[in-house]
C-alpha cells in the first residue's frame, strides 16, 4: 500500500452498486479539480507522484477505476468506452461537474472517450504517453513494445505495478491490451473539441517515430499542444513527476513549456513547434 502525502485522504464512492476507491488531495477552493486516470492493468497509485506535485494548484483526485487496484470488480472486464462511462460516474459521485483529466497510457483513451461523449464535463485533457492506434498494431507488436518498456522504467515502479498486474490477471490483461492497441488514439486527438496537451517521452517504445510525432503536431487542431520530455519512458507520471507537473502547470497557465527549473539536467522538456 502506498503511503499518502500529508493532507491527502482516502474514500470510496458507489458506482453501479460497487465501491470505487478514490484518493483525494487537499481541497483547493475556487479551482477546477484535476482527476488522474491510470493506465492498463495498474492502479492509480502510480499517478500519485505527479498528483502530489499538483496538489497546491487544484484539488486532485486519483481513483482506481472499477476492477483495478482497491476498487471492486464488475462481473466482466470493462472496455475503454465502459471505463469512460465509469469515470464520468465517479465524477458524479464526487459532485464534480467538470474537471481537468490527466491520463497515462490506457488512461489516455479513457480520457479521449470521456471527452468525446461528454465534452462539457472536460475542462481540459492531458494525455501523458497516449497509447493505442496503428503504431501499436498488430497486437504482437504492441506487446513487444510494452515488454521493451519494462527495461526502461525505474525499478521502484515494479513495487507498484507487479501487485496490480497480478490482481488484474493475465487473461483480463491480454483481452484489454488487444482492445487498447485497436483504439484510434491519434485520430481522436485530431478531432478533440476541448483543449488538450499530449506529452510523450523520448524513450517510450510505444510512441511513434519522431517524423510521425511532428506530422501529428503539424496537423493537430490549434487547441492541441504537443510536448516531449527527453529521457522519459512510458510511465512518466511515476518516473518524471516533477517534469510532467511542470509541463501541465505551464500549459494550464498558458505559459511556454520549457525545462523544469527545479530538476536541472534530469530531463529536458520541449514544446514541439507546429512549423
Amino acid at each position: 500500500m502506498v503511503e499518502l502525502a500529508p493532507g491527502w485522504s482516502e474514500r470510496t464512492v458507489r458506482v453501479d452498486g460497487r465501491d470505487v476507491f478514490v484518493r483525494c488531495g487537499p481541497t483547493v477552493d475556487a479551482t477546477t479539480p484535476i482527476v488522474h486516470v491510470h493506465g492498463f492493468a495498474i492502479s492509480g497509485s502510480s499517478l500519485l507522484p505527479t498528483a502530489e506535485r499538483l496538489a497546491s494548484r487544484a484539488t486532485n483526485v486519483v481513483p482506481d477505476l472499477p476492477g483495478y487496484g482497491r476498487s471492486a470488480s464488475p462481473p466482466s472486464t470493462l472496455g475503454i468506452p465502459a471505463l469512460a462511462d465509469a469515470l464520468l460516474s465517479v465524477l458524479d459521485a464526487l459532485g464534480i461537474d467538470d474537471a481537468v483529466l490527466v491520463g497515462n497510457s490506457m488512461g489516455c483513451p479513457v480520457v479521449l472517450e470521456a471527452a468525446h461523449v461528454a465534452p462539457e464535463r472536460v475542462r481540459a485533457a492531458v494525455l501523458a504517453s497516449p497509447a493505442g492506434g496503428m503504431y501499436n498494431q498488430p497486437f504482437v507488436r504492441g506487446l513487444w513494445q510494452l515488454t521493451k518498456d519494462v527495461g526502461r522504467e525505474q525499478r521502484a515502479m515494479a513495487r507498484t505495478a507487479v501487485p496490480d498486474y497480478l490482481r488484474f490477471g493475465p487473461v483480463n490483461a491480454l483481452r484489454l491490451f488487444d482492445e487498447l492497441t485497436r483504439f484510434p488514439s491519434q485520430e481522436r486527438i485530431m478531432r478533440m473539441t476541448v483543449p488538450a496537451l499530449a506529452v510523450i517521452g523520448s524513450r517510450d517504445p510505444m510512441m511513434p517515430p519522431p517524423h510521425r510525432v511532428l506530422e501529428v503536431a503539424r496537423l493537430a487542431p490549434p487547441h492541441v499542444t504537443l510536448a516531449v520530455i527527453h529521457g522519459a519512458a512510458h510511465a512518466m507520471n511515476f518516473s518524471h513527476p516533477g517534469e510532467l507537473a511542470h509541463v501541465i502547470g505551464s500549459w494550464l497557465d498558458d505559459e511556454p513549456i520549457v525545462d523544469d527549473p527545479d530538476s536541472p539536467g534530469f530531463a529536458r522538456v520541449l514544446q514541439v513547434p507546429r512549423d
